[in-house]
């Protein structure tokens, strides 16, 4: 679970002044703020995943990648979302700028070929910045004058505060688009880094700050179906393909470069959708999101907490989970082939075939730099916080944040906690510390429940197959080779000296067994408990045989599957599993476990 840098992917954005690292440091922001913009993300639908998708539309940015043609066509195919394939078209004609003299010229392209792609553009959205972005270089252009940078971040700061008065969603909602507001701090950044200030405070301005939770009076509305992205190799345009999608849905955007077809649509009937899509080409890069699902996912009501509380993404912890719990996830990098992304953003459906299919999985910690913004993020957003890292023996997160705070924190507002551990164990404890932190009214009450809740949790990991411990260095080849000829299956437990073995069963009813046992030694079945039953690409099998037999066993158990760490699953492989658990008293007050 230790950090790996790969070759091939772009140096974290520490200094440089050119405009390759302001595109890197500029997407390195959006995941810092993806949860934000996730949280505020109403229009066109209150889906909630405006952060996320425009995380993963930009991250060949963070690539190797020196030719611009090569780039925007990864850009291009790796589009998510509205919000993603909109920033795609405009990406287009952006990174054609190769200096900020380039800039203005650049930029204009960008904003015709973004109008382009979608069907009914509508003003308050990420178009509006744009057309902001053209009118502010035109009027103040790079080289003209020396506060150039600051003149056009002011002005998208204001096209920003002013999206949310243009749409009656937003408005309503009591928010700026979350789309806009993405790339406000993706321009803030990027200009901060080409002008040589990106070691300024990057605080969110006064003015945004209003903005950026959902009215407590605001409902929103039940979407149904799928919002679809497909990549397509064909010959048609982009403008002929928007015609054939007329009727199979809304919120219909096309783009094109070569062979390259890129869709994204709102339909109703995913089936036909992909029928009438493979008449115009062969489709070679399809995802597909429940609109039901994330839209009641993103309506549940967030209430008050004492403490803010924050943790690593290496604890097994989803999105949408801590997005529910009022909880900050700090990203690392999942690194699969060439391929860079932060974690809360990779889809376990690619990870795992990747991995047995041969292909290299890594990971690598975030920069300093991404740190630091980090920090100063949640307590531009809360008067304190609780960060809850991974164990020290594993990162260098706990460290990073004890030397910040000791130059940057004196009035003690982001509170440090070692869990020592990772994966169930971290994620676990911190999710209850968040649930906690809803029924308390004090900090301190939270802080000491959080410390109590990690030295009662347990947690035991089974390994399928020792290969891939072997293949990021974690032990020899020669070991994992007749380990898994020999068909062991170790159980291990993270903990602050180390992962530990703590037995070596030789098959799934051994691991059972075992299983079992630990949680008989932990749980008094006569009173509440949470138990975490963790996956990879095995949750069939959690959910028709392991959840139902603890549930009889510990009736008075909140029992839910949970998918692994993916930092930890891309050492351990897939046919990983485990059990994270927590027996309190303080867990009755915590009914339901997500709120």
């Amino acid at each position: 679970m230790t950090a790996a840098i790969k070759r091939g992917a772009r140096p974290a954005p520490e200094s440089g002044h050119g405009l390759p690292q302001g595109w890197i440091a500029g997407g390195r922001s959006l995941v810092i703020w993806a949860d934000v913009l996730d949280r505020i993300n109403v229009f066109p639908v209150p889906d909630g995943d405006t952060g996320r998708n425009l995380a993963v539309t930009l991250a060949p940015l963070q690539r190797d990648i020196s030719d611009p043609e090569v780039l925007k066509t990864r850009i291009l195919q790796s589009a998510r979302g509205n919000s993603g394939n909109i920033a795609a078209g405009f990406f287009c004609g952006f990174l054609e700028a190769e200096d900020p003299l380039d800039l203005t010229e650049a930029c204009r392209k960008g904003r015709d070929l973004a109008y382009a792609t979608i069907r009914h553009p509508v003003q308050g959205t990420m178009l509006s910045l744009f057309d902001a972005l053209v009118d502010a270089l035109d009027h103040t252009p790079p080289g003209k004058s020396e506060d150039w940078a600051s003149r056009v971040t002011n002005a998208l700061e204001s096209a920003t505060v002013g999206t949310r008065s243009q749409l009656p969603e937003l408005e309503a909602a009591g928010v700026v688009d979350a789309g806009a507001l993405g790339m406000f701090l993706f321009f803030r950044t990027c200009f901060s880094a080409v002008t040589g200030r990106d070691k300024d405070s990057q605080a969110l301005p006064s003015a945004l700050r209003p903005f950026l939770h959902p009215s407590e009076t605001w409902k929103a509305g039940m979407s149904e179906g799928y919002c679809l992205d497909a990549v397509i190799r064909t010959e048609t345009q982009g403008g002929r393909a928007m015609d054939a999608l007329a009727d199979l849905g809304d919120s219909a955007i096309a783009a094109s470069r070569g062979e390259v077809l890129k869709i994204h649509l709102h339909t109703g009937d995913r089936q036909r959708a992909r029928e009438e899509l493979e008449k115009i080409g062969e489709i070679v890069g399809w995802s597909s999101d429940d609109l039901a699902v994330q839209t009641r996912q993103f309506t549940r009501p967030v209430v008050r907490q004492a403490l803010h509380v924050v943790t690593d993404a290496a604890g097994s912890i989803a999105r949408h989970q801590a997005l529910d719990l009022g909880l900050t996830l700090l990203d690392s990098y999942i690194l699969i082939g060439d391929d860079s992304l932060p974690e809360t953003c990779v889809d376990p459906e690619h990870l795992f075939p990747a991995m047995r299919g041969g292909i290299k999985v890594s990971t690598s910690q975030a920069s300093t730099w991404e740190r630091t913004q980090a920090y100063e993020k949640i307590l531009d957003l809360n008067p304190r916080a609780l960060y809850i890292t991974v164990g020290s023996f594993y990162t260098g997160n706990h460290e990073a944040a004890l030397e910040w705070k000791a130059a940057h924190d004196p009035e003690d507002r982001l509170l440090l906690l070692d869990s020592g551990t990772a994966s169930g164990h971290l994620g676990l404890s911190a999710m209850a510390a968040a649930r906690f932190s809803m029924v308390v009214s004090t900090p301190e009450e939270v802080t000491d429940f959080a410390r109590r809740a990690l030295g009662a949790c347990g947690e035991i990991l089974f390994l399928d197959k020792l290969q891939f411990l072997a293949a990021g260095g974690r032990m020899s080849k020669t070991s994992a080779f007749f380990g898994d000829l020999l068909h062991l299956k170790p159980a291990i437990t993270p903990g602050p000296s180390g992962v530990e073995k703590v037995a070596v069963p030789r098959n799934r009813r051994d691991q059972i067994d075992l299983a079992m046992k630990d949680l008989e030694r932990a749980l008094d079945p006569a009173k509440g408990a949470v138990v975490m039953v963790e996956h990879t690409d095995n949750l069939d099998w959690i959910e028709s045989e392991m959840i139902p037999r603890i549930q009889q066993q510990y009736p008075r158990a909140y029992v839910f599957a949970q998918p692994l760490s993916l930092t930890s699953a891309s050492h351990m492989g897939p046919g990983t599993w485990g059990v994270a658990f927590l027996q309190l008293p303080e867990l009755d007050r915590m009914e339901p476990f997500f709120p």
